[in-house]
């Protein structure tokens, strides 16, 4: 698992360009703040499927796999429930560090179960 922290007023879309540096993969699964553009053209690029939540602003909408959509639910049902954890939600830690570690911590919880 990847990730970066981003401030509160930063969009998400900034974050996507160190993840997925140098990193090979055969689809993206995003949510809708990920609809855009550029990360479209950087996945026809690659050669990757595209399976992202579309805005509804979308002049030309995209063409989406309904097997792969649902594993894209899947991800998105973990992260509601990775914010069930109150102090992830309510961003109680202090420091990026232990905020990485308590998403670490409650993913590894979520998945032992």
């Amino acid at each position: 698992m990847r990730f970066v922290l981003l401030p509160g007023n930063r969009y998400g879309t900034v974050g996507v360009e160190p993840l997925i540096l140098g990193l090979s993969f055969d689809a993206l699964l995003a949510g809708k703040a990920f609809d855009s553009n550029w990360i479209i053209d950087e996945m026809n690029e690659r050669g990757a499927l595209i399976c992202i939540s579309q805005r509804a602003q979308r002049k030309e909408p995209l063409e989406t796999d309904a097997m792969m959509y649902g594993r894209r639910h899947l991800i998105e049902n973990f992260f509601c429930n990775l914010k069930g954890f109150r102090r992830l939600a309510m961003r109680s830690v202090k420091t990026d560090t232990s905020f990485s570690a308590m998403i670490y911590a409650c993913a590894a919880l979520i998945n032992s179960r």
